[in-house]
């Protein structure tokens, strides 16, 4: 039979006791009251945030931080709101830095924010209508000048050409190297950039000459959709809500917006258009362009297409993808993957 020294049981029960609770036991003490929040809010709303104390700590104050930034500070567990206006569209992420007692404790939660504006559906009329190259997979889709610059996909079969638009031939063709699934393209400063989709990896050329200048690396992970550019700055989609800015001379993704409307966001965002100081993107699966503002990623207007699919007549077509836009007569011309037409459109409201 063991005997126990009564003695150490004793001192042993005074140690656990004097060790309180552990890390991971105090992580518990503070959490943000969840009932409090929506699942998602508008850019104009304000969100009322309070701590559940579940232990009765004595709080000193609590800092508040949105997306690791410092924002505000309260006394005791006074209630914070934030204020959403001014604020990225897309999860805000928030955490409370808890000083109470002696020691410190951070909660986390987050909230989703949409965009503050109803988008209006816009109206449109076919101008004119053209022959297109039901062999080409559209990815990109711009005007150079008074030409027409259309990429395209698949491995093994991807392109970028010059087209003239009104018989909807290519005259001048550029083959990608088989690895690669072209993706969008974008022209700015006498050069051409293209994508490629899950090679992380792009090429600029010469957009006179079509000849090779540099291949770049993406600095993020992240794949390669669309792209446009406003004269200074090239966006780029990535098949996410996601539309990222790049630097022309660097090719460095800067910063990015995320596309919502008033109450949801808009994933898979495909080929871009800037018009007129908008950015008009194709959704993938959808046979509908949004028009988005490039500051914020609000959708502010929506250009229902489905019509123009229906005229469509090449069986093994796919989904409505490419907008160029010719400055010179105000009009759009749009297509589709596979499609045999591209048309001509002018947008009102």
């Amino acid at each position: 039979m063991k005997l126990y020294n009564p003695l150490i049981t004793i001192l042993l029960a005074i140690n656990i006791a004097a060790c309180g609770d552990s890390q991971k036991d105090k992580e518990n003490y503070f959490s943000f009251d969840e009932n409090n929040l929506k699942p998602i809010y508008q850019a104009t709303d304000k969100v009322d945030l309070s701590l559940l104390n579940t232990k009765n700590k004595s709080i000193d104050s609590v800092a508040y931080f949105v997306n690791d930034k410092r924002i505000s500070s309260v006394k005791g567990n006074g209630k914070f709101v934030l204020d959403l206006s001014g604020k990225k569209l897309g999860y805000q992420n928030i955490k409370a830095l808890v000083y109470f007692e002696g020691d410190t404790i951070s909660a986390k939660t987050r909230v989703e924010v949409a965009s503050g504006i109803v988008p209006k559906l816009l109206k449109y009329t076919i101008v004119n209508t053209y022959n297109h190259d039901v062999d080409a997979f559209t990815e990109g889709f711009e005007f150079y000048r008074d030409t027409l610059v259309e990429s395209t996909g698949q491995n093994g079969k991807s392109y970028f050409a010059k087209i003239d638009y009104k018989t909807g031939k290519a005259y001048k063709k550029v083959d990608i190297d088989q690895q690669y699934f072209g993706e969008g393209i974008t022209v700015i400063n006498n050069k051409i950039y293209q994508l490629t989709w899950q090679n992380e990896t792009g090429f600029v050329y010469d957009a006179n000459t079509l000849k090779i200048i540099k291949t770049f690396k993406y600095d993020n992970k992240v794949e390669g959709w669309g792209m446009t550019n406003d004269g200074k700055k090239i966006y780029h989609s990535d098949g996410t809500e996601k539309i990222w800015t790049m630097d022309p001379e660097t090719q460095k993704l800067t910063d990015f917006i995320n596309v919502y409307t008033n109450d949801s966001k808009i994933k898979s965002i495909n080929e871009l258009e800037w018009v007129n100081g908008k950015i008009y993107g194709n959704i993938w699966q959808k046979d509908a362009i949004a028009v988005i503002n490039p500051q914020t990623g609000a959708v502010e207007q929506v250009l229902d297409l489905s019509a123009l699919r229906a005229k469509v007549t090449n069986k093994d077509a796919e989904v409505l993808n490419g907008i160029a836009y010719n400055k010179k007569t105000n009009t759009i011309f749009v297509t589709g993957k596979n499609w045999d037409k591209m048309f001509e459109i002018k947008v009102n409201e």
